[in-house]
């Protein structure tokens, strides 16, 4: 693998911003940005991009926002891209199996938990709910199920009496992003799906 990779990252709220940045930082191409539409915030009901969307768009890269992920359209306009691999942090659904098998790479995730513990949605709150003293990320291969493709790189984070389920959030992002992404893809260890 020495040409760069087109990479698409899927993501949506705040804890997926560390990831988009680790993967601007890298040698890697990222070719598109998906993430969930617009939504209506606020006591004035204003529409509000995404986190993702916002940086995305800084830095000049394409943003789907799909309402529907399971429809030819969608798979289309990704297969145009010509993705080596699809990166999914917090995107917010599950998607269809003929995705997940879209690029030579596969689809990896960035989930913040140390599978197979708390798969998911709210890991991090589940952790500090139940006294959890450590947490961590782990990136993984997607696979149809929910959070239950090949454990890739576990990483892990001690949890302090002080931290809370924000704090933990803030840290777990950092970490899901730059020493996560980056050691993963820096290994050069990624091989194609068979």
């Amino acid at each position: 693998m020495s040409d760069p990779l087109r990479i698409i990252f899927m993501g949506t709220p705040e804890f997926a911003v560390p990831s988009l940045h680790a993967l601007l930082d890298c040698p890697e191409q990222v070719v598109g940005v998906v993430c969930q539409p617009d939504c209506r915030q606020g006591r004035g009901k204003k529409l509000c991009p995404p986190p993702v969307k916002v940086l995305a768009e800084e830095a000049g890269i394409p943003v789907l926002q799909p309402t529907c992920i399971c429809n030819d359209a969608f798979f289309e306009a990704i297969s145009a891209l010509e993705p080596d691999l699809i990166v999914v942090t917090a995107y917010g659904r599950i998607l269809p199996g003929c995705l997940l098998k879209l690029p030579r790479f596969g689809t990896i995730n960035v989930h913040g938990s140390l599978l197979p513990k708390y798969r998911g949605a709210a890991p991090i709150q589940w952790a500090v709910i139940n006294g959890e003293t450590e947490a961590g990320v782990t990136i993984m291969q997607m696979d149809e199920g929910v959070d239950t493709g090949d454990i890739l790189l576990p990483i892990k984070l001690p949890i302090t009496e002080e931290d809370t389920s924000g704090t933990l959030f803030t840290k777990l992002a950092y970490l899901g992003g730059r020493p996560s992404l980056r050691r993963y893809l820096g290994s050069r260890e990624v091989t194609c799906l068979p």
